[in-house]
């Protein structure tokens, strides 16, 4: 495939390669050593992201944003990374939730929705699907079971919605000010039938936020509880049909999330490697640079050979993506996958060659990015993804 880039799309990437090395590399390690959970986000970094575009990037031009198409998006993504995983992944959990308000809510919603979303520099939005009991059972649902799958409750009373339930580990949670909940709207049939999606306000009667998880990595990036008790929600809020929440993510953009996490891979992948170069041409054994030994160019052949691997697939899903013939299913799920092998390898030879891995010593910039590596086998790598592959791969035909 043709990757040449255009004006517009290398004009992006320059914009947030630049602001990725003067604004968000020089407070990445300082914002991770924050002690606080709740304290790790910078708000200014947020602010001045905004003003570039790098929070309202998805929204469609014609609604006011800025319309970037998949391979722009992924390129801003990955540039983001390399300065910062986390900082990259809050910008671009924004675009996500803009996706869905895009593919799936009525013009009367997305006024209502978007208009104070591109007004405000601190307009995070964030989606609410995984609960303390259900988690990988919403992505790979078992077949027949109604009690498998979301457990938030919503019940109809008049033109509002009553919700009852926790989710956890939500992104933004107690940061952001829009939410996409999914509920249970039918308890008596599968999830994949019987739940409903609803735009909830942070300020909604009866929701509150819980718990601030402490993470080992992405500590900028915020994920913290949901809490609805009797929270009223009025019926203009539900999105995309009444149970067809499951389907709300089944439009143009259902495939972003790979994309976004792959590209967030390739921007770690090049900080690790652009790391370890830097070591190996600085750091002296024997009263030679430690890259002329043959061990350490094995390693960072290795490092090159997987971000450029991981860089080319990624581009290739974006690429299809843009020109409207989506890939296979199962392109997108071997994408997650190899994004984690790639990015946890990488950076765990990263760490290698800093010689930290036999415990004797300390680097703290490469620490940081196996720390926020780990975070792929939770959101993207698991073994939920790979059955979803191949089982793509089984019925596609």
């Amino acid at each position: 495939m043709d990757f040449s880039l255009n004006e517009e799309q290398r004009a992006w990437q320059v914009k947030a390669r630049k602001f990725a090395e003067e604004e968000i590399r020089p407070i990445s390690l300082q914002r991770d050593q924050v002690a606080d959970p709740r304290q790790t986000i910078d708000w200014e970094i947020i602010r001045k992201g905004s003003k570039l575009g790098f929070r309202t990037a998805a929204v469609p031009r014609e609604w006011g944003g800025h319309g970037l198409d998949f391979v722009t998006q992924a390129l801003v993504i990955a540039e983001l990374a390399r300065g910062d995983s986390a900082i990259a992944k809050t910008f671009s959990q924004c675009w996500k939730w803009s996706h869905l308000i895009a593919d799936r809510c009525t013009s009367e919603q997305r006024e209502r929705f978007l208009k104070p979303f591109l007004e405000d520099d601190m307009f995070l939005l964030g989606g609410g699907i995984t609960e303390p009991n259900a988690g990988s059972d919403n992505r790979l649902p078992p077949g027949g079971d109604p009690r498998a799958g979301l457990r938030l409750r919503a019940e109809r009373h008049g033109d509002e919605w009553i919700l009852n339930g926790e989710k956890c580990f939500i992104a933004n949670a107690n940061v952001g000010k829009l939410f996409f909940a999914y509920t249970r709207t039918n308890a008596n049939v599968t999830v994949g039938e019987g739940t409903t999606v609803f735009a909830v306000p942070i300020d909604t009667p009866g929701l509150r936020v819980g718990k601030v998880f402490d993470k080992s990595g992405w500590r900028f990036y915020q994920n913290a509880e949901l809490i609805f008790e009797d929270a009223r929600v009025p019926h203009a809020n539900l999105v995309g049909g009444l149970n067809g929440g499951l389907k709300a993510r089944t439009g143009k953009h259902s495939k972003f999330g790979e994309l976004e996490y792959s590209a967030n891979a390739v921007g770690v992948c090049d900080a690790a490697v652009e790391m370890a170069m830097q070591h190996g041409r600085t750091h002296k054994q024997g009263g030679k640079p430690i890259i002329e030994q043959q061990v350490i160019q094995l390693k960072l052949s290795a490092m090159h050979m997987l971000a450029e691997a991981l860089r080319s697939f990624v581009m290739r899903v974006a690429a299809e993506s843009d020109a409207k013939a989506a890939p296979r299913p199962a392109h997108n799920h071997f994408l997650m996958n190899f994004a984690t092998d790639a990015i946890q390898r990488v950076c765990y030879l990263n760490m290698d060659i800093h010689g930290c891995t036999g415990g004797a010593m300390m680097n703290a910039a490469a620490d940081k990015l196996v720390r926020d590596a780990i975070i792929w086998t939770h959101i993207a790598g698991d073994s939920v993804q790979r059955m979803k592959a191949v089982r793509s791969l089984l019925f596609s035909d």
